[in-house]
C-alpha cells in the first residue's frame, strides 16, 4: 500500500497540492513536502525496501507542474530499485526531486529543511547528488540528517559519484561492442554523446582515451564549450535531432534527463547500440521493440549508469575508490549476461534486466 505522508515536525505542515496515480508502479511510500520558509517543494518516492534502505539521488529541476514532479520521482525510484539490485547492492530503489530552478532558489534553508524532511523517514530513504546537486549541497542536506551520501572528502564523503557513473557506462558500451562487433573497444568508432554535464564530458575522456571519434551536443553552449576547449578535436552539432540523425554514427549516448527514446527518435537515430548514463531513457516500453526491430542494440541505462551508486552506497562503510571502480568494473560483464539472456529468452534486454532484477528482489523477500 502506498502511503503519501504529510510533512514532518519542523516544517510548515503542507504539502503539494498534485495528483498521484496509484498504478504507477506499487510505491511503498510516496512524501509531499512543503517549507514555506525556505520555499521547498519537494517529492521522496521510496519504490522497495525489500534489499534494504532505498537509496538514490536528489534531483533539483524546474519542472512543469506539480505532477510532473511526482510522476518523475515515481519513475526515477522505480528505476534505483532494479539498478541497485543488479549492481549486487543491499539497498532497495528511492528517488527525490526538488522542484525549481536551482539556478534561481537553491538556498542552503532550503536544503537544510530538505534534509529534515530525509531524516523524519528514519532511514528509510538515504540520498545523494543527480541532476541539479552537487557535493556541495549534499554537505549542507548532511547537517539535519545522517542518511546523506555523495558528500566531499573534507565531511567524510566519497565526492563526485559522476566519476564512477561514467566510468560504469563506458563499461557497458565496451560490453555492447563486444556483443555486437566482437572486439570490447570503441577504437575507430564514432559515439555521439547528448549532454555533457556532470558525468558526459567524463565519458568523453574515456572514449578519446580509447580511441573513438566523439560528437557533443548539450542545452548548455558552455558545458559544449568547456568540452571544446580541453578537447579541440571533439565535433559538437547544434542539438539532439542532429546528432541522432550523423551519418555514419556507430553509438548514441544519452546523458541529460530521460525519455531520450521515442517514438520520434527511433525511426531516425543512425546509431547500432544505444548505451547513456541518462535515466529512463524509453519515453514507453514499445520503444525498446521498435529499437529490436531495427537492429539497434540497447544497454539497458539502469545497469550501465550504477557506477554512481556503487560509489555512494560504499561511502555507508567507509568508501574506498579502489574497491569502488573494481565493482564499476562488472558492469561489463553484467550487461554482457543481459544481452546472453536477452538472446537466449528472445526477449529485448530491458525485459531481460528487468527479470534479473526481479527475481533478486523476490529472493530476499522470501529469505
Amino acid at each position: 500500500m502506498t502511503d503519501v505522508r504529510p510533512a514532518p515536525a519542523g516544517t510548515d505542515g503542507g504539502v503539494l497540492h498534485t495528483l498521484f496515480r496509484s498504478e504507477q508502479g506499487g510505491h511503498e511510500q510516496v512524501v509531499l513536502c512543503q517549507d514555506r520558509a525556505s520555499g521547498l517543494k519537494a517529492v521522496i518516492a521510496i519504490h522497495s525496501t525489500a534489499l534494504g534502505p532505498a537509496l538514490g539521488g536528489t534531483r533539483f529541476h524546474a519542472y512543469a507542474s506539480e505532477e510532473e514532479a511526482v510522476l518523475d520521482a515515481l519513475n526515477l525510484s522505480r528505476g534505483m530499485s532494479y539498478k541497485n539490485a543488479l549492481a549486487g547492492l543491499d539497498h532497495g530503489g528511492g528517488k527525490a526531486v526538488i522542484i525549481g530552478d536551482p539556478d534561481l532558489i537553491k538556498t542552503e534553508e532550503l536544503l537544510l529543511a530538505y534534509g529534515r524532511f530525509v531524516a523524519s523517514l528514519g532511514g528509510r530513504y538515504v540520498t545523494a547528488c543527480d541532476v541539479g546537486t552537487y557535493v556541495a549541497d549534499m554537505d549542507v542536506v548532511a547537517r539535519t540528517n545522517k542518511w546523506t551520501t555523495g558528500r566531499s572528502p573534507a565531511n567524510g564523503g566519497a565526492g563526485d559519484s559522476s566519476v564512477l557513473t561514467a566510468y560504469g557506462v563506458f563499461q557497458g558500451m565496451r560490453a555492447s561492442a563486444q556483443a555486437l562487433w566482437g572486439d570490447p573497444t570503441l577504437r575507430g568508432r564514432k559515439v555521439g554523446i547528448a549532454g555533457v554535464g556532470k558525468v558526459g564530458h567524463l565519458l568523453v575522456e574515456h572514449l578519446l582515451k580509447d580511441g573513438a571519434e566523439v560528437v557533443i551536443t548539450d542545452v548548455r553552449a558552455d558545458a559544449v564549450a568547456r568540452v571544446r576547449a580541453e578537447h579541440p578535436q571533439v565535433t559538437a552539432v547544434a542539438d539532439t535531432e542532429a546528432l541522432i540523425r550523423t551519418e555514419g554514427l556507430d553509438v548514441y549516448a544519452p546523458c541529460a534527463l530521460g525519455g531520450a527514446l521515442s517514438d520520434d527518435s527511433v525511426p531516425v537515430l543512425t546509431a547500432k547500440v544505444v548505451c547513456g548514463a541518462a535515466n529512463n531513457q524509453l519515453a514507453h516500453p514499445g520503444v525498446e521493440k521498435d529499437l529490436s526491430d531495427r537492429g539497434i542494440l540497447y544497454a539497458p541505462d539502469y545497469v550501465v549508469n550504477a557506477g554512481g551508486v556503487i560509489q555512494v552506497a560504499d561511502e555507508l562503510h567507509g568508501f574506498d575508490f579502489d574497491r569502488c571502480k573494481t565493482k564499476a568494473a562488472k558492469i561489463f560483464d553484467t550487461t554482457l549476461a543481459i544481452f546472453a539472456r536477452a538472446k537466449a529468452d528472445g526477449i529485448p534486454p530491458a525485459a531481460a534486466a528487468d527479470r534479473l532484477a526481479e527475481q533478486r528482489m523476490a529472493e530476499a523477500r522470501r529469505s
